[in-house]
């Protein structure tokens, strides 16, 4: 890969792992995202991670974070605004073709959906499945776990509930189509 200021790296395996999954998903977003703050459609950004900095060191003038901790958890990925609309929603990435893993989304996750629901927000996950992209509200996400056993959802129930997000140019991933449709009908 070429990258600035002609930094040539190669990729190997080892470097891929089970947290760089959603990357080009988390990608998609962001491109999509500055489109939206572009054409002043939206603002929705990408949630940093707190973190607490314990060590640094200096190298080839660089501050280098040596030691570090998750000040809290996290809540969802990306939050904004839409319409007067507050929006929060998680990008999660699935290698399974017959259903999503429930522990892909922690409990304080689940809270926080249920609270920006609860107040009047719209929360949603956008899952990559099966190539395709989805819209899972928030509230068809919540009466699954609540009255459904299993430890996963089942790709029928995606396909059924959620709303699917075309991949295009520009924007890269327009899921405000989708939300369009899923949350604004009538206006």
């Amino acid at each position: 890969m070429n990258y600035p200021n002609k930094i040539n790296k190669q990729v190997t395996k080892t470097e891929i792992s089970h947290g760089n999954r959603g990357m080009n998903l988390e990608m998609l977003l962001n491109q999509t995202n500055n489109y939206y703050k572009e054409k002043d459609i939206a603002l929705i950004f990408k949630k940093p991670t707190p973190i607490g900095i314990v060590d640094v060191s200096y190298e080839n003038n660089k501050k280098m974070i040596k030691k570090a901790y998750f000040q809290t958890q996290s809540t969802l990925d990306y939050n904004g605004i839409y319409k007067g609309k507050y929006i929060d929603f998680d990008a999660k990435e699935c290698l399974s073709h017959t259903a999503f893993p429930l522990s892909n989304i922690h409990k304080h996750q689940t809270e926080h959906i249920r609270g920006v629901i609860r107040h009047g927000g719209i929360a949603f996950l956008i899952i990559k499945m099966n190539g395709l992209y989805y819209l899972l509200d928030g509230v068809d996400y919540l009466n699954y776990i609540d009255y459904e056993k299993r430890k996963s959802i089942a790709y029928s129930y995606i396909e059924e509930k959620g709303l699917i997000i075309k991949e295009g140019y520009l924007p890269a991933l327009d899921y405000l189509q989708a939300v369009e449709k899923k949350y604004f009908k009538g206006e």
